[in-house]
């Protein structure tokens, strides 16, 4: 993929740049992609959602589903049961998300695969340097 072709005037550039900021602001932070990818399971309980992502701290992840919620990705179902049961699950609006995320994780495997491999070239390049 390379640079794109067509002319971008000023318009063009603000419309694309607001975009990309809308997004951004919706999806920021390093939580609410992993957290709508967990998701993907099935619905969960706060716990369970926790666990699958590791290091999160209760107060983080409950303000990540707060800001899910209110953005349409997530829907919190309590269920009157003794003690009350909370689910969390994604909407059908969340599939608008697919396409990004796949992008995302393609291009991360390959940023990855890219690092490892120069970081091989470059410590064989110092090994070779270090022996002559």
């Amino acid at each position: 993929m390379g640079p794109r072709k067509e002319h971008r005037n000023k318009e063009t550039c603000t419309a694309s740049l607001n975009a990309v900021k809308d997004a951004l602001y919706v999806l920021n932070g390093k939580w609410k992609l992993p957290l709508i990818i967990s998701l993907q399971e099935g619905p969960q309980r706060f716990n369970e959602i926790q666990k699958s992502l590791g290091e999160i701290t209760p107060k983080i992840l409950s303000k990540e589903l707060k800001d899910l919620e209110l953005n349409e990705f997530v829907i919190r179902k309590v269920f009157s049961t003794t003690p009350v049961t909370v689910t969390y699950e994604l909407t059908p609006y969340s599939e608008s998300l697919e396409r990004v995320i796949d992008e995302l994780r393609d291009w991360g495997l390959k940023h990855r695969e890219r690092l490892v491999k120069n970081r091989r070239t470059e410590a064989a390049v110092a090994e070779m340097s270090t022996s002559l």
